[in-house]
């Protein structure tokens, strides 16, 4: 098409067809990455996500099946290209990758992003991104950021088409995995070249120029969706506090806490007060908490307002440098989204006076993962295994809490246990929702999820000699040609990890609501226990972890009774009630 003259402006129809291609092209990048990913993690657990940006890094969609949470390691990707790389200097087939919370635009180091920029009539017009989270760094320290993995700032990944080895070779040397690596990365490839492909069709059908503007309109557009729905909110200041601990932090228990300001069509959320950033791995990065607070408030003004940036432009964030909402470097960040989740639980119990018909009671306010690493013997390589376990969902005022699922800022599915069983040498004992584990009220909170995991001893399959194969100096070999574990000397260990919250505390129902139970992690007899959040699992041990209940909402007395002859029925209610 023609592109010299002035195309008039989009109409509001053409606004939303454009906006619907933009988020299709996103689901279908999503798509695209899961189905040519070679980690479970990816392709089972589809721990990924997809995102278009304007030629600035102003984000014009955001796949619906990623985690929310992906979002923070997108929307500073492109500005710390653009800081690193001049714009003279880029060209079509480029592709860049970054992960480093602290020059890259990341929010924790597995989460790899891979940004290319997409050309139209010669010139830069938008950039693809997607995020693929690397289940790599299984045996890691969490007192720093150079214990969680490797970090790169923005790197030029691939030049005109052709991956750059040097690098690849780089990123693939520091990794525990690399032959899962090196496929993964493929599949993040592939998705952006497709998204390269979908935006050049739509500039063939539309033009460069209305392109352009009708991205800006649909920006424009979102930010008066946004502003509206805000406005229907009572104004005034509203506070809430909340308890958080985690197993790094041992018997340590810290108080969060968070003023919402409503003024007129804006908000204002001051983290003020907040702990200062820990040696652990929960500390938040500033675009981790952007991102939270983001998707917190899409889903109380208005769930159905399009993922971009035109979402952010009424909502100002204050959080003091250095706390644990906004850190700073060194600090570790890996398991950032425990307090992320607790982050949300602050909004919609800050808020529950002003919209008490839109927040729900606390969800299990976790995100709950193992890491299961070591020497598979009968397979013969080195293995990581990581899961994160759902739990329950607040309550709400008209419906019950959802049972074990993902909440929040996570959205990942689970990894099926044939799956699991197949790939590891590990065995699933018990995978099951826990009776009476979510908060009595009006209407009930969700119930946690008990999941039981045995070590297998696959020495079996090496005639017991337990000596791993593979070239250890190859790309495609595996890390550890002793078969012994990180620094314990023990030939059979399994390192487990694990990260979650809610182990001393429970999770506040409102109105009336119960609280929902507390996490907790039961070992097998003999077993060692879990120090700070580790332990190493020999043949044999089980480790069992239990999630969170939620909150109920509203008073337990005010139940329907047939509702509360169906939770005797089937069992919801706790055994002792």
């Amino acid at each position: 098409m023609n592109d010299t003259a002035t195309p008039p402006s989009p109409d509001p129809v053409l606004v939303e067809v454009m906006g619907a291609a933009l988020s299709s092209l996103v689901e279908e990048m999503g798509e695209t990455l899961v189905r040519a990913a070679y980690s479970s993690n990816i392709k089972e657990r589809r721990d990924c996500t997809a995102g278009l940006f304007d030629a600035d890094g102003h984000m014009l969609a955001q796949a619906e099946q990623a985690s929310p949470i992906h979002l923070g390691s997108l929307i500073g990707v492109v500005s710390a290209v653009l800081e690193r790389f001049p714009v003279e200097d880029i060209r079509p087939g480029d592709t860049f990758l970054s992960n480093d919370p602290y020059s890259g635009g990341g929010s924790h180091l597995p989460d790899m992003v891979l940004v290319t920029p997409v050309f139209a009539d010669g010139r830069l017009t938008a950039w693809a991104a997607n995020l693929a989270h690397h289940a790599d760094f299984g045996d890691r320290g969490h007192a720093h950021i150079f214990q969680e993995g490797v970090r790169i700032p923005p790197v030029r990944f691939a030049r005109e088409g052709e991956i750059v080895d040097d690098v690849f070779q780089l990123v693939l040397t520091n990794c525990q995995v690399p032959a899962e690596r090196r496929a993964d990365f493929r599949a993040q490839l592939a998705a952006n070249r497709l998204a390269v492909t979908r935006y050049g069709e739509l500039v063939e059908r539309y033009g460069r120029a209305t392109m352009l503007e009708t991205a800006a309109a649909l920006l424009d557009y979102t930010e008066r969706r946004t502003r509206a729905a805000i406005a229907e909110v009572p104004d005034g200041t509203y506070a809430f506090t909340d308890r958080f601990d985690c197993p790094e932090l041992e018997d340590t228990e810290l108080e969060l806490r968070l003023r919402v300001t409503v003024d007129g069509d804006e908000l204002h959320f001051d983290f003020a007060g907040n702990p200062g950033q820990v040696r652990a791995s929960v500390n938040m990065v500033r675009t981790a908490l952007y991102a939270t607070v983001y998707y917190a408030v899409k889903t109380l003004v208005d769930p159905d307002i399009p993922s971009n940036a035109g979402l952010h432009r009424p909502i100002r964030i204050d959080a003091p440098l250095g706390s644990i909402v906004n850190c700073v470097e060194p600090a570790a960040v890996n398991g950032r989204t425990e307090t992320c989740q607790r982050v949300v639980d602050l909004i919609h119990g800050a808020l529950a006076p002003a919209v008490p018909e839109r927040v729900t009671a606390a969800s299990n306010g976790a995100n709950t993962g193992v890491h299961f690493s070591g020497w598979d013997h009968a397979r013969g390589r080195y293995f990581v295994y990581l899961e994160t376990i759902g739990g329950g969902s607040g309550a709400r005022a008209g419906k019950d809490g959802l049972d074990g699922v993902q909440v929040h800022v996570t959205n990942t599915s689970n990894l099926p246990v044939e799956a699991l069983e197949t790939e590891y040498p590990l065995m699933v004992e018990a995978y099951e929702l826990v009776p009476g584990s979510g908060g009595a009220g009006r209407t009930r909170g969700g119930m946690g999820i008990r999941r039981t995991v045995r070590v297998e001893d696959s020495r079996a399959g090496t005639g017991g000699k337990g000596t791993p194969s593979g070239d250890a100096g190859s790309p495609d070999g595996a890390r550890d040609a002793s078969g012994a574990d990180s620094g314990t000397g023990e030939a059979d260990g399994v390192q487990f990890w694990l990260d979650t919250s809610r182990l001393r505390s429970q999770p506040w129902g409102l109105f009336g609501g119960l609280p929902g139970s507390s996490a907790r992690v039961e070992l097998s007899e003999g077993a060692r226990p879990v120090v700070r959040g580790h332990t190493v699992l020999r043949p044999g041990d089980r480790v069992s972890v239990v999630t969170a209940g939620a909150g109920g909402y509203g008073d337990p007395a005010e139940r329907d009774p047939a509702a509360a002859e169906r939770d005797t029925r089937e069992g919801t209610t706790p055994p002792d009630a």
